[in-house]
């Protein structure tokens, strides 16, 4: 176990904890220690949350003080720093962002010079330096930095090239909703010169509204316009740009487990899909079963997009993602990439000339309900005996045609619940049911 990194580097609120500036100085410190084995450049992108800039100085100022150069690209997707972190030959990418939750939080996530996130080893590393005293190197090892003036225009022309030349987006509106984001100034020109009409909306980012009243977390927005300017389909990313939500033409949201099946299918009728799928804990069961009717072989990782990318590499497969919308295409990114992955679904609309309805007609999807309790203190829900037997209960009562999962969250204070079963009415009363007996235990605990 870490003491300060989560499954999706480190994350909390802004002045609490370790979200502090005296923290991430230190921080930068420590991965200028890990990484200068490895390159004298590390990269630093930030979303659009008013607390980046002050993070931002703080980062900087620990990994030149390490004698390791800093290269700033300011607001920039978390998958744009992975490419970037690779075409710049950097020893390491880092991204201040706290991806889908509020202004009030921020977090940092970490490349490797691949583009990959990091292994356990590399973790424990800047874990190991941030227990050391800091030590500044003398005045002329110090590091040097830059920024970077062009990054958004390379990450554009890098999407761009991921779909086929002499396919165009002509005839198609697509309404993009960049959660007020770090893709507000990407995204809507990516799709716009591949020749889509685009309406941009959570495209105009405060400081404070990221995530507030749009992107993946929120389709609702999204799904209204799409269907009162009669778009063919709603594309909305969440504050980072690495996680992807669509809304098909009828105004009906579609999540990663569609997105996914999506994606597999059209690369089995063109005759480039190879190995399976990975999909997660959370995966609806019907997508399994849709897969397995077509050949298509499918795995569960656990929860998180690291996990998911373990998996493929485990596998040797290229495809996988989390019902959330974290999408890895393996074949043409390191990492999860919204903008990518909608290119991806584009294609498949495009070269088969069906909406997005239509692709999905052989998914048939579980019944399935998830709920999320908020708690002061973060525990383990499965090594809580009174839950256990809650989990039996449940599982009882399923009778093998339906699967229950209780979690802790590993990027907020959450429990989540989740129930799926072939029965809608049943999922909903052992939702309640399950709620109640994580609620009693928080409320034992306090």
């Amino acid at each position: 176990m870490r003491k300060y990194f989560g499954t999706d580097g480190i994350r909390g609120k802004v002045g609490e904890g370790v979200i502090t500036p005296e923290f991430i100085l230190k921080l930068g410190w420590a991965a200028g220690k890990a990484f200068k084995e490895h390159g004298q450049k590390i990269l630093i992108g930030k979303d659009t949350r008013i607390s980046g800039y002050m993070f931002e100085s703080a980062l900087e100022a620990g990994i030149v003080a390490a004698g390791v150069d800093v290269r700033l690209v300011g607001p920039m997707p978390t998958p744009a720093i992975a490419y970037l972190t690779r075409t710049f030959r950097a020893s390491a990418g880092i991204v201040i962002s706290a991806s889908h939750n509020p202004h009030t939080d921020n977090g940092f996530k970490f490349f490797s010079s691949e583009g990959t996130k990091l292994s356990d080893e590399l973790e424990e590393k800047i874990e190991y330096y941030l227990e050391q005293p800091l030590e500044v190197v003398e005045s002329s090892l110090i590091g040097r930095a830059k920024r970077i003036d062009d990054a958004a225009g390379r990450y554009i022309e890098y999407c761009k090239g991921t779909f086929p030349i002499g396919l165009q987006l002509s005839g198609l509106k697509v309404v993009v909703d960049c959660a007020d984001g770090a893709t507000y100034h990407v995204a809507p020109r990516v799709f716009n010169e591949l020749g889509a009409e685009v309406i941009a909306i959570g495209a105009s980012p405060d400081g404070f509204n990221i995530n507030e009243y749009s992107g993946a977390t929120k389709p609702e927005l999204l799904r209204q316009k799409v269907v009162s300017e009669k778009a063919d389909i709603g594309i909305a990313l969440d504050g980072d740009g690495d996680r992807l939500i669509l809304v098909d033409r009828n105004g009906q949201v579609r999540d990663g487990d569609d997105i996914l099946y999506i994606i597999a299918m059209h690369l089995m009728a063109t005759g480039r899909f190879s190995g399976g799928v990975v999909g997660t804990l959370m995966s609806n069961f019907g997508l399994e079963l849709s897969f397995s009717k077509e050949g298509i072989g499918f795995s569960r990782s656990s929860v998180g997009d690291r996990y998911v990318n373990e998996k493929l590499t485990q596998h040797g497969w290229s495809l996988g993602g989390e019902t959330s919308g974290h999408i890895v295409c393996r074949s043409i990114t390191t990492t999860g990439d919204g903008i990518i992955a909608a290119l991806q679904v584009l294609q498949a609309m495009v070269e088969e000339g069906k909406g997005l309805d239509e692709l999905l007609v052989g998914l048939t999807k579980f019944p399935q309900k998830l709920k999320n309790i908020r708690v002061k203190k973060r525990f383990e829900p499965t090594e809580v005996l009174a839950l256990q037997k809650a989990i039996a209960v449940a599982n009882e009562r399923l009778n093998g045609l339906g699967r229950v999962l209780l979690r802790a969250s590993g990027t907020e204070p959450l429990i989540r619940v989740m129930v799926e079963g072939r029965d809608a009415n049943m999922v909903d009363e052992l939702v309640d049911y399950l709620v109640k007996e994580v609620e009693m235990v928080v409320e034992s605990d306090d």
